[in-house]
């Protein structure tokens, strides 16, 4: 047994802990005494741990416990530890998923959706896997559609577990993708009785039925973002910005307070000049939103030559890569640019990266990003 995999479940279950558990506190916080996002979170504090535990009882010795210490050991090269230890020992779904979860962290999305697909092999009956699968295979998709098999996935999912939320939610998105607003609109309601009323993510999911509901009626994609800004804003029910929308079935988009303050998340992009040389002509450089409390598909993405940094990008609604998800749907947002040496927006080894940074959608002033390291 090799001294480091007891850092490595550590380190796995630190990224997975940060990504997942931090967002749902917030939503919780955000929501007062809103006992789903904590409960949720206790889940994963108690069940994370067990897997990280049940693979070092595959995998480990207590020997190893009295290794010599993995200071300077980044995720990185904990994840290439554990995936050179899977591909040794692949029967665990447990480490798949682990994996998995440390490769979606760091942005590697195909390596996310591969080891999703290898934890499915081992555990093809499970809703959760299947669920995290069909996900992965639409972020890594340049259009993020979910169809053919990711869709069929999810639905096996919810046919076994019909109350899983994370299913219900992506089934809905799918049908929006497809043009099936009623069936859309359907799926987000089951979702939303299982939500408290007053959370923040019952206030997301009702905005996306007011707006589904609004496309079944005929509404363009522009008013239908409009009545479900407004009914965000509201905190009112979807049945009640349905209604508004029956009552005024010629308004504008211009007639909602949340449209007349048009998102304008404006970026600074620098280059660290220590990568200077590292950059060429033929590079793109690409500037990223997501929210920081829901789904990781960009909310907006801007594409500009590399050639023109420093360069100041401003992130709008028109910049989303999927209709039912804009910037002005969110809070806050993660802000983020890459170099890509591809030419396309998925990360690929040798990209140069800047840090994530957390704001305000809202905010005034200028996001300043730092393309600082090596991907």
């Amino acid at each position: 047994m090799s001294p480091w995999f007891y850092a490595i479940a550590a380190l796995m279950l630190a990224a997975a802990l940060a990504c997942v558990a931090v967002p749902l506190l917030r939503a919780g916080r955000g929501a007062g005494r809103a006992r789903a996002p904590f409960v949720a979170t206790l889940v994963l504090v108690f069940a994370l741990p067990l897997a990280a535990i049940g693979l070092y009882v595959v995998f480990g010795t207590p020997q190893a416990l009295q290794s010599q210490p993995t200071n300077g050991m980044d995720l990185a090269t904990a994840t290439a530890e554990l995936r050179s230890k899977l591909q040794r020992e692949p029967n665990h779904p447990e480490g798949w998923v682990l994996l998995a979860q440390a490769y979606s962290s760091m942005g590697n999305l195909d390596d996310a959706r591969d080891a999703f697909g290898q934890a499915l092999k081992l555990k093809p009956d499970d809703p959760d896997i299947m669920v995290a699968y069909a996900e992965s295979q639409a972020q890594a998709r340049p259009d993020h559609r979910i169809e053919g098999q990711s869709r069929a996935l999810l639905e096996r999912a919810v046919a076994l577990q019909p109350d899983h939320q994370r299913g219900l939610w992506l089934l809905g998105i799918s049908d929006y993708q497809l043009g099936r607003y009623e069936d859309a609109s359907a799926h987000w309601q089951h979702l939303l009785k299982l939500l408290p009323t007053d959370s923040k993510l019952a206030s997301t999911v009702n905005a996306q039925i007011a707006m589904a509901q609004a496309r079944a009626q005929g509404k363009t994609q522009q008013q239908a973002e409009a009545l479900a800004q407004t009914a965000a804003a509201q905190g009112g029910t979807a049945g009640r910005a349905d209604d508004d929308a029956n009552a005024d079935a010629n308004a504008k988009p211009t007639d909602s307070a949340a449209s007349t303050k048009p998102v304008a998340l404006k970026v600074e992009v620098k280059l660290d000049p220590k990568l200077a040389s590292e950059v060429s002509s033929s590079d793109t450089l690409f500037v990223f939103a997501r929210a920081v409390d829901g789904p990781r598909m960009p909310l907006a993405v801007a594409r500009l030559r590399a050639s023109s940094l420093p360069a100041n990008v401003t992130l709008t609604n028109a910049m989303a890569m999927a209709p039912q998800l804009k910037l002005s749907m969110f809070p806050r947002a993660q802000v983020f640019a890459r170099i890509s040496k591809s030419g396309d927006a998925l990360p690929h080894p040798g990209d140069l990266e800047s840090q994530p940074v957390q704001v305000a959608t809202d905010a005034k002033q200028a996001v300043v990003l730092t393309i600082d390291r090596v991907h």
